[in-house]
């Protein structure tokens, strides 16, 4: 069995609980987390040459994490705000975006990595606000990843999703029967379980939502943080 860490974090776009934008301070905190890929949300600017907001030669220089590449506007970071970054050593095999149904723009990253030796695929997505929206896109990347060859995948993001029963993203379940959420916002006082990690084959060893000063005041999301195990 191999271990990796994986975090989802949705940066809100650099602005803090203070209404600062500061993307220095969000790459503290993906800096805290020390994980093998980390999953961001809302790191592009929404509107206009939707702009990516990260410093991403600082981020490779300074915490050894680069970006998967993904094709879209040519000045974004990520395919509709979702931004997938994993860390030297890791190799990146092949790169699928999908974008998802809904009123709003939205879509999901998924990259078929080897890390530690492993042969996995990790996806990073954004779903929507709307409940009828969330099930239509549950079933969109269901029916991509069946279109794949099966290894061991990590499901990360914002799924707006906080009900317990989770009726929105029921679909996912049978296909990653490991899953976890904590609460994750608003940061100051977590209530919503709004990020979660889902993953289709080995163990959630361990989930959390990460607390810090930092991450505190950072973004509206605390970013979750998990370490999976799994089969060789």
């Amino acid at each position: 069995m191999t271990e990796v860490t994986v975090a989802s974090y949705n940066i809100h776009k650099g602005i803090g609980i203070d209404r600062r934008r500061d993307l220095a301070r969000i790459a503290k905190v993906i800096g805290e987390l020390d994980a093998d890929i980390v999953a961001l949300q809302e790191a592009d600017a929404r509107f206009g040459d939707r702009r990516g907001l990260l410093d991403l030669e600082a981020m490779r220089r300074d915490l050894g994490l680069r970006r998967v590449e993904v094709e879209g506007h040519p000045l974004a970071h990520g395919w509709h705000g979702n931004v997938m970054l994993v860390k030297d050593g890791v190799e990146v095999a092949d790169v699928h975006q999908i974008p998802l149904p809904g009123l709003e723009p939205r879509g999901a990253v998924v990259a078929d990595l080897v890390v530690h030796g492993v042969a996995m695929r990790a996806i990073a997505t954004h779903m929507a606000l709307l409940g009828h929206s969330r099930v239509k896109q549950v079933a969109t990347v269901l029916d991509r990843l069946a279109a794949l060859t099966a290894r061991p995948t990590v499901l990360m993001g914002d799924m707006n999703e906080w009900r317990r029963s989770s009726h929105t993203l029921r679909g996912f379940f049978p296909h990653f029967p490991e899953n976890r959420s904590a609460p994750s916002f608003p940061a100051p006082y977590p209530i919503l379980p709004l990020d979660r990690v889902m993953l289709s084959k080995g163990e959630i060893v361990s989930f959390a939502a990460h607390v810090s000063p930092l991450s505190r005041r950072a973004s509206d999301h605390l970013p979750v943080r998990a370490r999976l195990r799994l089969p060789a």
